[in-house]
């Protein structure tokens, strides 16, 4: 008994150890394009010094410096977004994730959760998962982590062209 929970003990620590999400199967799968951004590029990209009055470029460097990674999965094959959808399921029921708004138009559904940070409007994690079977079939998952506030989420997606980003955009108007 006290082997297997040695056993079970060093599983979860080298789980965390090795700082695995529930998406990671996804990258370098066939047929999923990957778009992953760790904390030292963030960290890179904020300390770039920019002489500018734009206040739009001004607060995409105060965000990028908010983020820890930025993780967007797409495919347009119907069994590979059918184990996105399962993973994005698990994770909602062990990562204290709330429903922030869906969306269907037309069979397109969008979906947006958030883990709430110390404030209310803070985030910790923001997970979108978008299915398009009418478009291009094509279905898009987002993870985003860091310490940023929902308003501030538009304008990366618009500098980074991230797959999803117009509907994450929408959602955040009037917010």
């Amino acid at each position: 008994m006290k082997k297997n929970i040695i056993t079970f003990v060093f599983s979860i620590v080298s789980t965390f150890a090795n700082g695995q999400t529930a998406f990671d199967k996804f990258d370098k799968q066939e047929g999923v394009s990957t778009v992953i951004v760790n904390k030292k590029m963030f960290q890179m990209m904020g300390s770039v010094q920019i002489d500018t009055n734009d206040k739009e470029t001004q607060q995409y460097l105060a965000l990028i410096k908010k983020l820890d990674n930025l993780k967007v999965y797409t495919t347009s094959n119907p069994k590979i977004s059918a184990d996105m959808k399962t993973a994005v399921d698990k994770h909602l029921k062990t990562a204290g994730l709330e429903e922030l708004m869906r969306v269907n138009d037309n069979g397109n559904n969008l979906k947006i959760w958030v883990k709430s940070g110390s404030a209310e409007n803070q985030i910790k994690e923001l997970v979108m998962f978008s299915e398009e079977p009418n478009k291009d079939n094509q279905t898009v998952l987002m993870s985003l982590t860091g310490n940023f506030n929902l308003n501030e989420l538009a304008v990366l997606t618009d500098k980074m062209n991230i797959p999803g980003g117009d509907d994450l955009k929408k959602s955040t108007k009037g917010k």
